[in-house]
């Protein structure tokens, strides 16, 4: 592979790996990442995943807060870019920007596009109870996940997959497909760039603590996906027989719940040893769980500590 002046833009765990790729194929002359944040109980700044990557590997790092500024400009520019190249980088690239790599900007994103543009594609297709998914690379333009596809490849969801696994499969996904795509590139038989179909598309918009909390009045099957798609964060909330839990992992059933009002905990039964809570059809069986205060923990150590449950 004949080396570009490549310039990476990405911040969290996500873009690692494909950061960790180029260092090994075409290794970047800059990478730039969102500002360090205050993080962790003593709110002290912390860098990003890419940016403690970065300076690990010796390679310049750019943190600016807005990319619509001269001074910012100038810096890229003075990089001459053959190509900049973004996976969950987190700021718009203004036009002026995507104009200034002599190839353009490619951006990683972790869907199979046109479906799920926008911030949260991996917990969307969970929630939607999508069977497949994937990564798409594709020419940035000035929309939201809108560009032309370079590239794409294919993935089946686990039918008990949280969001945080099929994170990390489709990340170490998108370093493939981007250094195969460069590959291509060099070899001169990367295919033209393929137009998205609007029409088709759908949209992931930034998830929010509050919508993790689980309505029991939701099919069983519906509040298992929720559970996946919000592990690890924000992580699914109820409260069950008076008691506020966060449910990291959980099982719906299709029977079990008859005459008991959603959210009611069921015990006896035949399922002594299980936690299971009415919902609006079928019955949610809750695998791993966690009170305020107290360590996460499975269901037969709950019911254990908590003889009570146990009916």
């Amino acid at each position: 592979m004949n080396p570009l002046r490549l310039v990476f833009a990405g911040t969290p765990e996500f873009a690692c790996p494909s950061l960790a790729a180029l260092i090994e194929h075409n290794r970047p002359v800059a990478v730039m990442t969102q500002p360090d944040r205050p993080s962790g109980r003593g709110r002290k700044l912390a860098a990003s995943p890419v940016k403690r990557l970065a300076v690990d590997a010796g390679i310049e790092v750019l943190q600016p807060n807005t990319l619509k500024d001269e001074r910012t400009f100038q810096a890229l520019a003075a990089l001459e870019p053959d190509l900049l190249v973004t996976a969950a980088y987190g700021l718009l690239l203004p036009k002026r920007v995507l104009g200034l790599p002599r190839l353009g900007c490619w951006n990683l994103h972790a869907s199979l596009l046109p479906r799920w543009r926008g911030a949260s594609p991996i917990q969307q297709a969970i929630l939607a109870g999508d069977a497949r998914t994937g990564i798409t690379l594709m020419q940035m333009d000035t929309g939201l996940d809108t560009g032309d596809m370079l590239a794409t490849a294919e993935t089946a969801i686990g039918s008990d997959e949280t969001a945080g696994e099929l994170h990390d499969r489709l990340a170490e996904m998108a370093a493939d497909v981007l250094i195969e795509a460069l590959r291509r590139h060099s070899r001169g038989t990367l295919p033209d760039p393929t137009p998205q179909d609007d029409a088709r598309a759908t949209h992931a918009p930034l998830i929010r603590k509050s919508d993790a909390a689980v309505d029991w009045t939701l099919d069983a099957d519906a509040i298992e996906r929720r559970v996946r798609a919000y592990n690890p964060w924000p992580v699914a909330y109820a409260e069950v027989a008076g008691t506020p839990l966060r449910i990291f992992r959980a099982r719906a059933h299709v029977a079990g719940a008859r005459h008991c009002t959603p959210g009611m905990l069921i015990t006896g039964a035949g399922h002594p040893d299980t936690i299971r809570v009415a919902c609006g059809r079928g019955v949610l069986e809750i695998l791993e769980l966690q009170a305020p205060g107290r360590k996460r923990v499975s269901a037969t150590q709950w019911l254990n500590a908590n003889a009570d449950w146990a009916g």
